[in-house]
């Protein structure tokens, strides 16, 4: 669910149809609408200008907000658990956090991107200049335990792409799946192509299960300025991370 302009439905949204569940063995879900050219119901922009404060007294009280603000991943650390490690201690330059307690997930973003609300989706972050350079996440309950239940990345992945991730009418390819653990959990990573007649997306995408849903994360870029972005993209990918809630 790409462009929240005219793009087809690219973003990642994993609300899937039946034949899409019943093929990856997951739990049938009702009808829930899509977001893309048949309709986002619902595009909020959260404001993320928060002003930028130079004394520590005052990035104190506005906490966490600020320490986005400001990009300070150590006092981030420090709000989120100031007894546990994140993923965000090794956060590059030019990212922020996202840390989802209820969900059980967590992943890094570019600097600079627009949270907004899309139906069908957890999370989304977005570009508001290029509108086709986002991350998302969402999920949807499975009785499966590991994602190898579901078959090979290469699977997994052509299904995902061709009844999820892009519309009918574009021509996708699968660049490349590949396996990998982290923590004794095993994720499926890909990389594909989205094409429609007025634009074409390089996208990735990061998937795995874990508290009794199937997750997906998916992120990319206009074609024309996916060398500019891939190192980015694939950093977002890369922080992807599933704990136990």
């Amino acid at each position: 669910m790409a462009s929240l302009q005219s793009a087809p439905s690219i973003h990642g949204t994993t609300l899937f149809l039946n034949s899409t569940s019943r093929q990856l063995g997951l739990q049938k879900l009702g009808h829930v609408p899509c977001c893309g050219r048949r309709g986002v119901s619902s595009f909020i922009v959260r404001s993320e200008n928060a002003q930028t404060q130079t004394t520590s007294s005052r990035e104190d009280r506005l906490g966490r907000r600020q320490a986005l603000a400001v990009g300070s991943v150590s006092t981030i650390l420090s709000l989120i658990n100031p007894t546990k490690m994140s993923f965000a201690a090794e956060a590059v330059k030019g990212f922020l956090p996202v840390l989802d307690k209820k969900d059980g997930y967590e992943f890094l973003y570019p600097f600079g991107w627009q949270e907004v609300v899309i139906e069908g989706n957890d999370k989304v972050y977005k570009d508001i200049i290029e509108p086709l350079e986002s991350v998302s996440v969402n999920m949807i309950p499975t009785n499966k335990q590991d994602i190898r239940d579901l078959g090979s990345p290469q699977e997994v992945a052509e299904v995902l792409i061709k009844k999820v991730l892009a519309s009918p009418s574009q021509k996708t390819k699968l660049v490349e799946a590949t396996q990998h653990d982290v923590d004794g959990r095993a994720y499926y990573t890909f990389e594909f192509i989205a094409q429609a007649p007025n634009f074409t997306r390089h996208a990735l995408g990061a998937i795995s299960i874990g508290n009794g849903k199937f997750y997906t994360l998916t992120t990319g870029a206009n074609e024309r300025r996916w060398g500019k972005m891939k190192d980015k993209l694939h950093a977002v990918i890369d922080s992807f991370k599933i704990f136990n809630v």
